[in-house]
């Protein structure tokens, strides 16, 4: 609980992508064959991507909220969108339905998700009330058209941090809420769970706690955040993106806490390595719902920034239809 503070606070060299921001930029991958950035704004209900090299952002406009998003073998999108899963063969193309939501679309969405080494597409829920655990974690294979339910993940308030260990052995998950990460041993052939297990426990908000514009320092020192989207690198370390945090964690295999870098902006969302060689670190963060304080401290809150790293990712897993 306190290796946040024995643990220095790093910073990197982050730029922002110019004409980025959003109100909740999630889901960030990067196409390794268009070698485009692709992520999603959530409640400005828009799918992004962005050609880094010429500076270019395209936006689709969506009629529902798109939570999470996952490249498809031979071209397009899978989506998770409040009220189901879509397929679109590309960019701005028709949508078409593989599967509507087993859920009250009215209070539950789909929200962190990806997709495993076999082609699966997973996303998890958030339960938007917030006061009881209704959520669950998803998996869709291309062989049919029916959602399969975790046994292990089905209550829970806001599912995110999904990720896997580079031998697929494992796999990660956090109930952002209840400040911590667990792990599970993972069968890749048949897509089981088993073996649930604590990963990393992060300390819980103070009571009262705010961000300060006035000692910022005070409010990065008080709070660590608490867990939201997350990856994976090609050494096995898991990383965390602490929302309000205004950091991003890298910790071991083993669930301890190697390194933690100060973000540009306190609602950090998820993260992605990209780039031709994975050395590209790109976050989202958000701008809905910040205070004044916050506003002062990060006026590029909402944008994608990216920094360059030592470590190395993995790449995107494509949707196998």
């Amino acid at each position: 609980m306190h290796s946040f503070q024995q643990v220095p606070l790093q910073t990197l060299q982050w730029q922002a992508l110019p004409d980025s921001s959003c109100l909740l930029g999630e889901a960030p991958f990067w196409h390794p064959l268009e070698m485009m950035l692709y992520w999603v704004d959530i409640p400005g209900k828009q799918i992004c991507r962005a050609n880094i090299f010429m500076g270019q952002v395209e936006r689709w406009n969506m009629s529902q909220e798109p939570a999470c998003i996952a490249p498809m073998q031979g071209g397009g999108l899978i989506i998770g969108m409040r009220d189901g899963i879509y397929a679109a063969t590309n960019w701005q193309g028709e949508l078409q339905l593989l599967v509507a939501a087993p859920f009250d679309s009215f209070q539950i969405r789909f929200n962190d998700g990806k997709c495993d080494a076999m082609g699966r597409f997973w996303t998890s829920s958030i339960y938007e009330p917030k006061d009881k655990a209704m959520a669950a974690l998803y998996c869709l294979s291309g062989q049919g058209s029916t959602l399969h339910l975790s046994e292990h993940l089905n209550n829970i308030t806001t599912g995110n941090g999904l990720a896997w260990s580079p031998d697929n052995s494992k796999a990660y998950f956090a109930d952002t809420p209840s400040h911590l990460v667990k792990v599970y041993d993972f069968d890749l052939t048949s897509g089981e769970l088993s073996q649930e297990s604590v990963f990393c426990t992060l300390p819980q908000k103070p009571k009262d706690w705010k961000i300060d514009a006035t000692h910022p320092e005070q409010s990065l020192a008080s709070y660590a955040g608490r867990p939201d989207g997350a990856c994976v690198d090609k050494t096995g370390n898991y990383w965390t993106a602490l929302f309000e945090g205004q950091r991003i964690a890298q910790f071991s295999a083993q669930g301890q806490l190697l390194a933690q870098y100060k973000t540009p902006a306190a609602r950090t969302t998820m993260m992605c390595f990209g780039g031709d060689d994975l050395q590209t670190l790109y976050i989202t963060t958000a701008s809905a719902g910040r205070t004044s304080d916050e506003q002062a401290l990060h006026p590029q809150a909402g944008h994608v920034f990216f920094a360059r790293v030592s470590d190395v990712g993995l790449p995107v897993q494509f949707y196998q239809q």
